[in-house]
């Protein structure tokens, strides 16, 4: 019965590269927003907001005709 001989250093080597592949998926998910996608969905945002603002009735509108 022979057992398999390893290297210690190349196993905890590979562990640790695991864990920095798993770190910088999760680090993907987190903050990966290219700026190109930033602009786009600020642009987009802003114009929601103009639409909306065009569309809001004031309180102050009404009393003032009657």
């Amino acid at each position: 019965m022979a057992a398999d001989i390893i290297n210690l250093s190349a196993v905890r080597k590979r562990r640790q590269r695991d864990e920095a592949r798993k770190q910088a998926a999760e680090n993907r998910v987190k903050f990966g927003s290219t700026k190109k996608q930033k602009t786009k969905q600020a642009r987009e945002r802003a114009s929601l907001e103009r639409s909306l603002d065009g569309k809001r009735l004031e309180k102050g509108d009404e009393d003032s005709s009657a």
